[in-house]
């Protein structure tokens, strides 16, 4: 239990260096996207007003403000306006998110399609988009451009090749790491490295922050995926088992999977073949995963990318900014598990 406590409270702590660190423009960034989603079209205002009301991290945005910060942008509106940009993209992806896979509640609220409907949500999520590549197109960096709307396309990619791979508890490792990276890394990689675009930086250290940006996304979904199968988060009164009724294949099931006897195996196809599955059938899943020591596991695989994007932050000076970057990747990994 106390590992548990001490990943939260660094996960917590480091976000919240970053968040004060760039606060001012965070507070900008959200005016500017308030003032972009604006609609004479009352039904378009009803749903964008909603989903900024719904709020989230902003993680996203704050790393493009945080990187072009270590980088030495100080003065305009640039990166306030790219960080607006990450976010939107980040949006539509959630937007579309929770219609494939029937989603009715976020962050804590009903979703978009759960109020109004899947139609008004799916061109919610395009005028989303549409108003982050006018963004793009005003900020005039053909770069930008460039990597933006090709990370865009990247992640609809990642969405298609999860479908394509639904309820296959068969999955190799290589596949799933190709979907996260996809569908979360290149959006961390790409609102990392935009910051150092903006600074005509070298390409060393555009390289540095896309590669930075790219293993900490891949450690997010890691982290994400395990904690939804960890029990002892039910002593922190959080809910777990999202993914697993859904139906949803991650690394903790890949990993169980491999590890189990034949009996088992066939076991835990039959519960993702099914529809719907019980709480019944996620405690066995549960007891499975304790008996294999697959969280120590994942977290064994998450410290791996932790290494590397901490390790890609040596070629920056030493700075306050670089020390809030790296902090955010240290999600050390007790061996107690």
């Amino acid at each position: 239990m106390g590992t548990v406590v001490h990943l939260k409270s660094q996960i917590n702590d480091s976000y919240y260096q970053l968040k004060d660190s760039v606060e001012d423009k965070l507070i900008l960034t959200e005016e500017k996207i308030k003032s972009k989603l604006a609609s004479d079209v009352d039904l378009v205002q009803k749903m964008t007003n909603y989903h900024i009301e719904t709020g989230g991290k902003r993680l996203r945005a704050m790393l493009t403000l945080s990187a072009a910060k270590l980088c030495g942008y100080y003065k305009g509106s640039r990166d306030v306006n790219l960080a607006a940009c990450v976010e939107l993209i980040q949006s539509e992806t959630i937007k579309h998110d929770d219609i494939i896979e029937e989603g009715i509640i976020r962050r804590g609220k009903q979703t978009l399609n759960k109020i109004w409907d899947n139609h008004s949500s799916v061109l919610i999520g395009a005028y989303l988009l549409s108003r982050c590549f006018e963004m793009m197109v005003d900020d005039g960096n053909l770069e930008v451009l460039k990597l933006l709307s090709s990370t865009s396309a990247k992640i609809a990619q990642g969405e298609v090749l999860q479908l394509q791979h639904n309820g296959e508890v068969d999955m190799l490792e290589e596949t799933y790491l190709k979907i996260i990276s996809a569908k979360t890394a290149e959006l961390f990689a790409a609102a990392t490295k935009v910051g150092a675009i903006i600074c005509d930086t070298g390409n060393k250290e555009k390289d540095a922050l896309e590669f930075y940006g790219r293993n900490l996304g891949l450690t997010f979904q890691i982290a994400d995926d395990t904690l939804d199968y960890n029990s002892e988060l039910k002593l922190f009164g959080k809910n777990i088992g999202k993914d697993f009724f859904e139906g949803k294949i991650t690394l903790p099931i890949i990993l169980l999977f491999q590890k189990l006897d034949a009996v088992e195996k066939k076991l835990l196809i039959q519960i993702f073949k099914k529809e719907i599955r019980n709480k019944e059938e996620f405690d066995m899943i549960i007891t499975l995963i304790k008996k294999y020591n697959i969280i120590k596991e994942c977290h064994q695989k998450a410290q791996h990318y932790i290494n590397l994007a901490s390790n890609s932050l040596t070629v920056f000076k030493e700075c306050k900014e670089k020390d809030i970057l790296k902090n955010l990747t240290s999600f050390s990994i007790s061996r107690n598990f």
